[in-house]
């Protein structure tokens, strides 16, 4: 068999193939020739044919058929043979595939080989490919290379303790020990390895993050070490003495002071240091001051240096470089919540971020911009906002206008000002528009009796110039048939007086109802109007027969039957028409968006015991709380009672005739769902279960007043302004009652607050209906809601609660587990 050819000689016959066809028959031919020499067991050119189809896979073409060929060459003595075989390991093995398991021998031999090279290439495999149970195999001698002298190994092995952390956590505790010591170490690659490695400790174990917090005081000095030594070139990049060592170093200092006072005060200094001294002009310093940043505004910071923080973020908006504007404006985005007002200086930056070119820094200034706005600015902004609407992208317009309608009803100066502006938006957005931003402005219309002949008058004028615009045409069709009778007479358009009859605003309706450039919705709206205008103008009535009557044969189903029943209404039943087309009653206002609702997590094994991360909040739908009534009772006791559903997933509650007691009372709460059996096939309670349950002192007494019975309170979370507090009061001996009383400190609103809770399958929870859904700012009023735990074995109570809630326009989502429960609360 004739010598293979060399891997650069390879290279050159496929970068010269001309078309596609070409490269797959010269990758076809040399992978024949590389399979029969592997069936050959040729041991002179394996380690040139693995590097050859090492390239191959690299381009995309199939290569397992060298799998085993690079473990005959890791089990080489050369070091040359050795280094193709863990690189051929590392790219055509991983933990899938069952045939990984045959290099964990030769790995365990080769972490404990003489040559300092060799040892770094199974430590550089083994991070690469390492499975659950290779991870299990050789954590001890990762460990034992951990406290090698030699740095060279040091760094590697700590850089495969964090891979085998990651796979297998509960080794964690393996590697504390050894940790600490590299805490001290001068080699900056070490160093920098073992603070990446303490950080995913800390992340991934609360106990850990407390062992840790003793060190910051040393990492405090390391980072002042690398801010004050003078040049040194070995570590040197653009000025500043090793960007990724700071870097690392403040993220491991931010995950330390999260929520711990003593912490974070003996980082501020340094913060503060670093702040000031990195210089701005390179991009090595930028990252570097980003992560300051965040630092700042995760720990619990001083105030002045949150304003520092804040500042820095501005100068970003005012850099050259697109990258940095955007960090920017996103994590302006994300600390707005934490520090409104000194984020509210830098709003005209961002109001000019709104002409960047770049549509992503568009988008984010966009949302940072509502979520500025307040009673004091909202006119100015609100121009802003028209003005980006007339220029942007349509995809931006639906977003825009429907949050520039939910910042108006919360902001909006006067009823006046806020039904003028969303004219203006509904002109200029045109069809990108939502249909709840319709339903909702007609509400709003409906709720402003002074201004309803104003409003009418302004929205026919505006549709009679352009009825192009479908959301318009509908506000203004709706108002029309409602308040026709006020249409009539002078108004005032673009600074002249304007006449209006009756056959003005039927001329106008007519032409509407009559083009097929208008939405069949649009339409119905149109021809709803002129029946309703039959009792605003009685003089016309024949005109409005007769156009409803051509429309009885109309080709649109929905045209033709409305037309068709109030044909009908004249000529049978004309005596009810006045009162079937007065005037609808004054509507409820419905905020748009997603709102959510207050109930029992049911991802709660995840919550508890896995790392997924259940569903965000902000997808969750809210539902009314079920109400219980008396008649309810009546028909349950009317038949034999049946076992409460499991609340379904989303924490919704199910609203049936003959379960809505149940479900407020929660007589069980079993987390196996039973929502597709029917109530005959389900367990059968004994009425007087019910009635005892019914007459229980906990719902008796609700849940503002917090029991005395003994049993210490219990300070379950304080973050943010958020303080939540649990009393407890014991019904039986397996049943415990929390009373939570929610305050915030903060000076905004917290809006559209939801608490959720889970705990292990061993335990029952059922939450009760809150007090509310707003906690006041500055500790001007209490949320309160309780909660039924059923403890029959008597163990231990833990606990996850998740919390979200609306604070200054930014969606905040909180998570925290609680295990210190008063012994008294379940022993």
């Amino acid at each position: 068999m004739p010598n293979p050819i060399r891997l650069r000689d390879l290279i050159r016959q496929i970068r010269s193939a001309r078309t596609a066809a070409d490269e797959r028959s010269v990758v076809q031919k040399e992978s024949s020739s590389i399979r029969d020499s592997f069936r050959e067991e040729d041991n002179t050119w394996r380690c040139r044919n693995v590097a050859k189809l090492l390239y191959i896979q690299m381009l995309g073409y199939p290569a397992h058929f060298g799998q085993l060929e690079c473990l005959k060459l890791v089990a080489s003595p050369k070091f040359t043979d050795k280094r193709i075989g863990y690189l051929g390991a590392s790219l055509l093995l991983d933990e899938r595939q069952d045939v990984h398991l045959l290099v964990t021998n030769c790995l365990k031999n080769d972490l404990n080989h003489s040559n300092q090279y060799i040892v770094g290439l199974a430590l550089c495999t083994l991070g690469a490919i390492c499975s659950l149970e290779m991870s299990r195999d050789l954590a001890g001698e990762v460990e034992k290379l951990v406290k090698s002298s030699n740095a060279y190994i040091k760094k590697k092995a700590v850089l495969c303790a964090f891979r085998i952390i990651r796979k297998v956590p509960e080794l964690l505790e393996m590697f504390i020990p050894s940790v600490r010591s590299l805490m001290s170490e001068k080699n900056h690659g070490v160093l920098l390895t073992a603070v990446a490695l303490v950080t995913e400790m800390c992340e991934r174990s609360p106990d850990t993050l407390l062992h840790f917090r003793k060190m910051v005081p040393n990492l405090v000095r390391i980072l002042k070490n690398l801010i004050m030594s003078g040049y040194s070139p070995e570590h040197d990049v653009s000025g500043v003495s090793d960007p990724f060592l700071q870097v690392r170093l403040l993220r491991l200092l931010r995950i330390l002071g999260r929520s711990d006072g003593d912490a974070s005060e003996a980082m501020n200094d340094i913060l503060a240091q670093v702040a000031t001294n990195t210089e701005t002009s390179k991009n090595v310093g930028n990252a570097i001051l980003y992560e300051t940043v965040l630092t700042i505004m995760d720990i619990k910071s001083e105030a002045g240096l949150r304003v520092l923080a804040v500042n820095i973020l501005g100068r970003f908006l005012l850099n050259n470089d697109k990258n940095i504007r955007y960090v920017a404006l996103n994590t302006l985005l994300r600390v707005v919540s934490a520090d409104y007002s000194a984020v509210q200086r830098h709003r005209g930056t961002v109001v000019d971020c709104l002409k960047d070119p770049d549509i992503t820094i568009r988008r984010r200034a966009n949302e940072l911009c509502f979520a500025l706005m307040n009673e004091s600015n909202i006119r100015s902004m609100m121009k802003e906002m028209i003005t980006f609407l007339e220029v942007c992208e349509p995809e931006f317009r639906a977003d825009c206008t429907s949050n520039m309608f939910l910042v108006m009803e919360k902001f909006a100066p006067s009823r006046k000002w806020h039904i003028d502006t969303m004219m203006r938006v509904l002109t200029t957005a045109g069809n990108y528009v939502r249909d709840d931003i319709v339903s909702n402005l007609i509400a709003l219309i409906s709720n402003s009796d002074e201004l309803h002949g104003y409003t009418t008058q302004q929205l026919f004028l505006a549709i009679r110039r352009d009825w192009t615009q479908q959301p318009l045409v509908q506000v203004g069709a709706w108002c029309t048939g409602e308040y026709g009778d006020l249409l009539t007479g002078t108004a005032v358009e673009q600074g002249e007086s304007v006449q209006l009859t009756e056959d003005d605003v039927l001329d106008v309706l007519e032409r509407i109802v009559g083009n097929n450039i208008c939405s069949i919705v649009t339409r119905e709206y149109v021809i709803n109007a002129i029946g309703k205008l039959s009792t605003r103008f009685p003089s016309s009535t024949a005109r409005i027969r007769k156009v409803l009557s051509e429309y009885g044969c109309h080709m649109q189903v929905e045209l033709q039957q409305r037309a068709v029943e109030y044909n009908n209404l004249f000529l049978k039943y004309d005596h009810l028409r006045a009162g079937i087309f007065e005037r609808m009653p004054v509507l409820e206002t419905k905020t748009g968006g997603t709102t959510i609702s207050n109930g029992v997590a049911t991802y709660e094994e995840d919550l508890l015991f896995s790392e997924k991360t259940p569903p965000p909040i902000s997808q969750q739908k809210k539902l009314p709380q079920p109400q219980a009534h008396v008649d309810n009772l009546l028909d349950l006791i009317g038949s034999e009672p049946s076992e409460v559903v499991h609340p379904p997933i989303n924490g919704q509650s199910q609203v049936k005739d003959n379960t809505n007691l149940l479900d407020l009372i929660g007589l069980d709460s079993t987390p196996p769902p039973m929502a597709d059996k029917p109530l005959s096939a389900m367990p059968k309670q004994p009425m007087v279960s019910l009635i005892d349950d019914l007459l229980s002192p906990d719902l008796l007494a609700g849940p503002a007043s917090p029991p005395q019975n003994g049993i210490p309170s219990l300070t379950a979370f304080e973050k943010n302004g958020l303080h939540i507090i649990f009393d407890f009061d014991r019904t039986s001996d397996t049943t415990l009652v929390v009373s939570l009383r929610a305050t915030n400190s903060s000076e905004a609103d917290m809006k559209d607050f939801v608490f959720q809770a889970a705990v292990p399958k061993t335990f029952q929870l059922q939450l009760l209906p809150p007090s509310g859904s707003d906690i006041p700012a500055f500790n001007t009023g209490i949320l309160t809601q309780s909660m039924r735990i059923s403890n029959p074995s008597k163990q231990p109570v833990r606990m996850r609660i998740r919390m979200g809630y609306t604070l200054a326009g930014s969606s905040v989502q909180e998570l925290s587990e609680i295990s210190n429960f008063p012994a008294a609360a379940w022993q």
